[in-house]
Formats: C-alpha cells, structure tokens, sequence
C-alpha cells in the first residue's frame, strides 16, 4: 500500500498477480451489498456480465475490484464513494485518456453504452478499466534498467501533458514549492497533541521523535528553498510514485491513476518517483544514486524540452517537500483509521530517506550535474 501526504491515494488500481477466482455469489452483507450492485450496473452501464470478482485491498477514496466477465476478459472496477466528486472524478480519467492519446503508456477506461467516461446512472458510480497485465509496482522495485524504462516513460508523459489546453508551462519561483512556516506550524501542533496524550505506543513514540527532528532542520529547507531557480510548473500527473507506476520486467505497463489536470513543479514530480524510499533503502545510496541518474538522462532524452533546471534542482526540491510534511508522522493524531504495519513501515522509509538526502545533498547533486553534462 502506498501513502501520500497529498493526496491520500493508494497503490495501483490494478492488481499485481492475476485474481484468485471467486464466483459472484454475494451474501447479505455489506460487501456482498456492494458487490451485488457492482455486478447490477455493470449489465446496465456496460452490457457486462460479471463471472468472478476479487477485492483490492487498497484505495482510500475509492473501492476497487478485479472481475472476469463470462467471456474470460479481466477489468478492473473503481466504485467512487461520494458522488459530490465525480466531476473531479471524470476529469481525471479525462487527463488519462489525454495521455493514452499522446502515446503515453496508460490503462484504458470502458466507455459506457452512451459513451460515457463514468456509469453514474446505476447504484453505484463507478468506472470500468482494461486490465494491464503487469509483474508488479515501481514501489521498492527500481533496480537496473527499470531506472531508465521509469525515466522515460515519465519524460513521455511530462511532453505530453506539457501539450494539455488546461495551462501552457510557466517558470515559477522554486522557493514555492512548499510553505516552510506553515509546516513549523504544523510539526509545533503535532509535537503538542502527542505530548498532550497520557500514553504513547511505539510507533506514536517513533513519530513524536521524528517530528521533532524535522522540526530541527526546518532552517535549514528555508535555505534550500531560497537557492532555487526559477522551475517549470504545468499540468501533472497528480499522484506519480511508484505504487501508480505498473511494471512488466523491465518496461513500464503503464501509468495509472491520474489526478484531475493541475498545474505543479515538474522537479517535484520527477523526485517523487525517482526518489521511492522504498527503493532508495533497498538498493543503498550509492546504487540508488546511479538508478537515479539513469533515470534523469532517460527523462532528458524523452523530454528535450524540459528546462536542466528541473532535473538538476530535482534533489533539493524533493528534500524540501519531503522534509516540510507531517504525514505520515500525523496519522495516529488525525487518521488513526489508517495506521497499520504497513503505514509505519513507509512512515519510517521515508523519514529515513529524508535525512540522508538533507545530510548528502551537496554529493548527490554534484554526481547528478556530473552526469548530465
């Protein structure tokens, strides 16, 4: 499972082994409710007959599913809980099939029997996707040429969605790209509500440390933030790391899970994925280093127009925004529903990975300028 400080969503909607055959015979239970309505609006919406379906465990706004129809044919379902969202809903599914369009390698939403990008006329609204046969996510799994096949496939994307009516590029001030005295303000409440709680248990304790320590180095991103450039800003993916990035050996299956088209810094971006803490833990800093500079010449090469500023900046760009966000350290103090083994073991990986690129950050962009000369 993947977590996000921004945007709370989750790993890849499509799920990475093929699904556990599961006839469709629901019971009286909530579930078996939905999945009941599910298999209703899918005759309705889509003239489909479900055989089989399986749950994804995963998704925080959306509830998801992996069904075969009675042809063989394996989709994938997102159900979206609050109906007061699907214009944002439809819009992003829109920026997916923007990419698709351009070439960018994506999953394809079903189109209703009236054409329609969602099926909102059922119990449930819902969209319904092809299935990309995949080996697994780019979360913790960049190793050798997956670097390269990563960087590229995100330079193609980035050119594409460069191109997108919502809003031309601009250079924005790098300084921007997050608030340093509204995350002071944020980790001084964290570090309060913990310290104001009779009792701790082991991983609020970790937190509460780790906030404190983030606190401590917050002069220190104020300078990072003030030796920025100006960076380009245009329409983004939204949500690009790894759990959303779908991997077949070595070539990326494609890229799911798009968010509505919003302008944002591309050096951001690009650090988010290239920087997976995941990866960066399992593979060692030094190996980690090459797999990112693989991955920024790769970008460059699909991605020509994009200023060297937006790779070379890439690394204090991602140090900063990493470092000025509290989540996942808050989850116990504001959502505590999500608070599992997983959720602190990313918690942990990316705080840890914070620290070691603030500690070597001059040496990493140094290697990384050498690279692309």
């Amino acid at each position: 499972m993947h977590f996000d400080e921004e945007t709370m969503s989750t790993a890849s909607h499509q799920p990475s082994t093929k699904p556990v055959a599961a006839p469709f015979t629901p019971g009286r239970t909530a579930e078996g409710e939905q999945i009941t309505a599910v298999a209703d609006t899918l005759v309705l919406a889509y003239g489909l007959h479900m055989a089989e379906i399986t749950r994804i465990p995963e998704g925080t706004a959306t509830d998801n599913y992996a069904i075969v129809d009675q042809t063989g044919r394996r989709h994938f379902v997102k159900v979206y809980r609050a109906r007061e969202s699907l214009d944002l809903e439809r819009a992003s599914v829109e920026l997916s099939e923007y990419a698709a369009d351009g070439g960018v390698a994506t999953a394809r939403a079903t189109r209703t029997r009236e054409h329609e990008l969602l099926a909102t006329h059922g119990r449930l609204p819902m969209s319904l996707w092809s299935y990309v046969p995949h080996i697994e996510t780019a979360e913790g799994n960049l190793t050798g040429a997956r670097w390269a096949a990563v960087g590229t496939a995100m330079g193609r994307l980035h050119s594409r969605l460069a191109t997108h009516p919502a809003a031309a590029p601009t250079l924005e001030p790098g300084a921007a790209v997050c608030d340093v005295a509204a995350a002071r303000d944020r980790f001084e409440g964290l570090i309060l509500a913990y310290q104001h709680r009779p009792r701790l248990g082991e991983f609020e304790t970790w937190a509460l440390q780790a906030a404190r320590e983030r606190q401590a180095v917050l002069g220190g991103v104020e300078r990072i933030l003030a030796s920025l450039p100006q960076l380009t800003v245009q329409i983004m993916h939204g949500d690009l790391a790894g759990p959303n990035v779908l991997l077949g050996h070595d070539d990326v299956a494609a890229i799911v899970d798009f968010g509505p088209p919003t302008p944002g810094y591309l050096a951001r971006e690009i650090m988010r994925l290239g920087c997976d803490p995941k990866s960066v833990l399992s593979n060692g800093v030094e190996k980690w280093l090459k797999g990112y500079t693989d991955l920024a010449l790769a970008y460059r090469a699909a991605n020509p127009e994009a200023p060297a500023d937006d790779l070379l900046s890439s690394f204090r760009v991602g140090c900063a925004a990493m470092l000025c966000a509290t989540f996942p350290l808050s989850a116990p103090v504001e959502r505590p529903h999500l608070v599992d083994a997983a959720l602190e073991s990313y918690a942990r990986a990316r705080h840890e990975a914070a620290l070691m690129l603030l500690g070597r950050l001059s040496d990493l962009e140094e290697a990384l300028r050498d690279a692309l000369r």
